[in-house]
């Protein structure tokens, strides 16, 4: 036995806690996440951001009950694409990782329309347009690099965001209590305002907040390296989720507050901002440069991990291989696909709002909800002996709030949305001779 250990090779370690797993949820999902889709979630629900985003949190608590009981079952994978095609088809597999495919490509592309937005307001002798060319080729030149951050200065930079939320609050209560409110129902208009509400708008902003959680899955990446991974991962799923719907639902309250709905931002795009800095006017300066960086560090991560999602493709051949599965042999990176997806974030920013291409990334990612909640049912409640309400509640409740949320996305969003995923699809098929043929997806963080 012994001999048998010492040839077994290095295996990682499990020394990661259910703290440390929530600290790495928050990080990759930023505490300030609701802030850089604050004017957005406000146009779009005529207020009621507070509301949506507490709906959206009780459709991602479903959906990550579901990611953390799919990693029980895959400790080595942790994504949506291989618990769809080993849980129900490969076909359906193949669906859910192309609609991977948009939420990864999107996500560099609306974090290079923010970042530029704001960037504007700092240097407005620069166009958006300069600005977008700018972050784009920043982006691609240190992913080209292979520059990579550390956790300790992710943690640094949660550290920070944290600060500066406290900071906000602090100026946002003194704000409101030297601004005294003598209108029925004040603070309790950011919930529900009877003179602009509508379940539609209600809805279709819920369908953006969604925006607000995307990359709490990426806890289940961790199965490998966490301590009691079958509890530990369900519950850091979940509790990362709660934790940033509350935040998000206390920084959106807070804006909502200050900024009222019927009073129009200077720009839609750097709403928080303009909030903010009605508070105490330096921050905007610090909440602005806050979220540039918080979205910069999306970028540049969004966008390597979409090129690495490209490679796999590429790699399996689900893709031209000599181009997408080449690698750069001096920097180990696949470089085209760098290059590939800086391309598609430049020009797409210049035909795509941040509103649409956060409806459209969560077109994608939605889809890929829907389908690990029905991977989940199936798994563990209709092949299960013994049937628990447990295993029932969840996974269904998750399906159909997220599929009622995809649903309310704009008709725009949802036709070039559903041009996308009829193009991937046929491609599929054309490839794979009807899905006789494997074809596989590799997902950042899959091993």
């Amino acid at each position: 036995m012994t001999g048998s250990n010492e040839n077994a090779g290095p295996r990682l370690r499990r020394t990661l806690s259910l703290w440390d797993l929530i600290l790495y949820g928050v990080i990759v999902i930023q505490p300030v996440a609701p802030m850089s889709s604050f004017g957005a979630l406000s146009n779009r629900g005529q207020g009621h951001v507070v509301t949506a985003i507490l709906i959206a949190m009780v459709a991602m608590l479903f959906t990550g009950i579901s990611y953390g009981r799919m990693a029980r079952a895959y400790p080595s994978a942790g994504s949506a694409f291989t618990y769809v095609a080993q849980e129900i088809h490969p076909g359906a597999g193949y669906v859910t990782g192309w609609s991977m495919v948009m939420d990864y490509m999107l996500n560099p592309l609306i974090c290079t329309i923010w970042c530029a937005q704001q960037a504007h307001e700092f240097a407005p002798a620069l166009p958006v347009w300069g600005w977008k060319i700018f972050f784009v080729v920043v982006f691609t030149l240190l992913n080209i690099r292979g520059i990579k951050t550390s956790a300790r200065v992710n943690a640094a930079m949660a550290a920070g965001m944290s600060a500066v939320i406290i900071v906000i609050f602090v100026t946002a209560i003194r704000y409101i209590s030297g601004h005294p409110h003598s209108a029925p129902g004040f603070f309790t208009r950011p919930f529900y305002d009877p003179q602009t509400f509508t379940y539609g708008n209600l809805f279709g902003c819920t369908s953006l907040a969604v925006l607000t959680y995307i990359g709490f899955d990426g806890i289940s990446t961790l199965s490998e390296e966490a301590e009691n991974p079958r509890r530990n991962i369900l519950l850091a799923t979940v509790l990362t989720c709660f934790v940033i719907g509350i935040l998000s639902a206390l920084e959106v309250y807070a804006g909502q507050l200050i900024w009222p709905a019927s009073t129009p931002f200077p720009n839609a795009d750097t709403a928080y901002v303009y909030a903010a800095a009605r508070t105490w006017a330096p921050l905007f300066g610090i909440v602005g440069f806050t979220l540039v960086i918080a979205n910069f560090g999306s970028g540049l991560g969004a966008q390597v991990g979409a090129a690495r999602l490209l490679y796999g493709m590429g790699r399996s051949n689900a893709l031209p291989k000599s181009f997408f599965g080449a690698v750069d042999p001096q920097h180990h990176i696949p470089r085209n696909n760098v290059f590939f997806v800086g391309a598609i974030a430049l020009v797409g920013s210049f035909f795509l709002s941040y509103e649409r291409g956060i409806e459209l990334l969560n077109f994608g990612a939605l889809i890929a909800f829907m389908g690990v909640n029905a991977a989940a049912f199936l798994r563990y409640f209709v092949r299960e002996p013994q049937k628990k309400l447990t295993y029932f509640i969840p996974p269904v409740l998750g399906f159909f709030i997220c599929l009622g949320l995809w649903w309310n996305l704009s008709r725009p969003a949802m036709i070039v949305g559903s041009i996308w995923m009829l193009l991937g699809v046929a491609f599929g098929v054309w490839k794979t001779h009807g899905f006789r043929n494997p074809l596989s997806f590799e997902v950042p963080g899959e091993e």
